[in-house]
């Protein structure tokens, strides 16, 4: 099959390998020649590193290098295309602008599909004017190395299309698992609530991230920690799946604020060299430094009724709790209630009462925690 791969980023790049490895032919098509350029070094490193490990023998690391061109040009990417590959950035804007702009160009055989790991594959093929063509086909990172591939089926997924789809992942020795299209299919919407509550550990000093990551692979047999995969994903992937489903499927998606500010500060896993863990050669070497983070570090007394501010807050509220029957106010959070978190304010839209004796804390209100929005 002759395969177009657009967006030559993590998972364009190991979705060209996989296919090029497979003996299909590979055109793999980004924006920029830089990007296309570290897309195909990205598969040559690969290759070289599946030799050393005897897993890929040089003959065939020459053959699949073969099979793979790289264009900025759209049209020549995707005129000549059995299926498409989508993998540009998790938007659905992006995504519908880009099959938008496929159409015209490819074959009226062609099946185009979306890499997306959580987003609508029916709203993305609404976009076109044959959207009975288009399937959700998930490939998991790194995609030379992971066995599955969701085949989601949208609602307008013309039946043929959905069995194009498996044999496709068959023909690469990849196993199908076929899905209806609904917000996280079934692997991410499973996935993310293991690592957000792991996230959450984090934030309440349950464990550190190394032993989090162990009690899972130990004791769950789980090849990766929760940890070290949302560093693996990419913070801001899994920050940008939870919203999506939190505006889907509602509050029990809500975001870790740790998540949203790891990934304010550019810390997005392994992409960038920090996560949760220090990045180097591609290896966790050492968990990131927390200093700063949370403000509440630097607050020495940890006593509800310091009235010490923190020192980096937005605003000078005390560090104390709302007393009874007060509204109106604003309340920063006590460390002592939720350790890290008390460099943000609460709007008290009912009076909130809040306990401290012996250490017990009780919250009550449906607003406590509407500031981690």
């Amino acid at each position: 099959m002759n395969i177009g791969v657009l967006g030559a980023g993590t998972m364009g790049h190991g979705i060209a390998q996989v296919a090029a490895m497979a003996g299909h032919d590979v055109t793999l098509r980004d924006v920029e020649q830089e990007f296309v350029t570290d897309g195909i070094e990205a598969i040559e490193s690969n290759l070289d590193g599946g030799i050393d490990l005897g897993k890929v023998t040089p003959e065939e690391r020459d053959a699949a290098l073969a099979n793979v061109s790289g264009t900025t040009d759209l049209s020549g990417a995707v005129t000549d295309a059995d299926l498409l590959m989508e993998a540009v950035p998790e938007d659905m804007d992006i995504k519908r602008e880009t099959f938008q702009d496929v159409e015209p160009h490819v074959d009226g055989e062609c099946i185009l599909a979306t890499n997306t790991s959580s987003l609508s594959v029916t709203k993305i093929a609404a976009a076109l004017d044959s959207p009975s063509r288009v399937i959700g086909l998930h490939f998991f990172n790194p995609a030379h190395v992971m066995n599955l591939v969701e085949v989601v089926e949208a609602e307008q997924t013309a039946a043929g299309v959905q069995r194009a789809g498996v044999e496709f992942v068959d023909s690469l020795g990849k196993t199908a698992v076929e899905v209806h299209d609904s917000p996280g299919f079934a692997s991410s919407r499973l996935g993310v609530v293991l690592g957000a509550e792991a996230v959450r550990m984090i934030e309440t000093d349950v464990a550190d991230p190394a032993d989090i990551d162990a009690a899972m692979k130990l004791g769950y047999n789980h090849p990766m920690g929760p940890i070290e995969l949302t560093d693996v994903v990419g913070l801001d992937v899994r920050l940008g799946v939870l919203e999506y489903l939190r505006e889907e499927l509602g509050e029990r998606f809500r975001p870790p604020q740790l998540l949203k500010q790891k990934v304010r500060a550019g810390k997005l896993g392994k992409k960038s060299g920090e996560g949760f863990y220090v990045w180097e050669n591609g290896e966790p070497v050492s968990a990131s430094d927390r200093t700063g983070e949370w403000p509440c570090h630097n607050v020495t007394d940890r006593s509800p009724s310091s009235g010490q501010n923190c020192d980096a807050g937005s605003t000078n509220s005390p560090l104390r709790p709302a007393a009874s029957g007060e509204s109106g106010a604003q309340w920063r959070i006590c460390p002592d209630c939720v350790r890290h978190r008390c460099s943000h304010t609460l709007p008290l839209a009912n009076r909130i009462h809040s306990s401290h004796d012996n250490g017990l804390h009780d919250w009550r209100g449906p607003d406590e925690f509407r500031v981690f929005s």
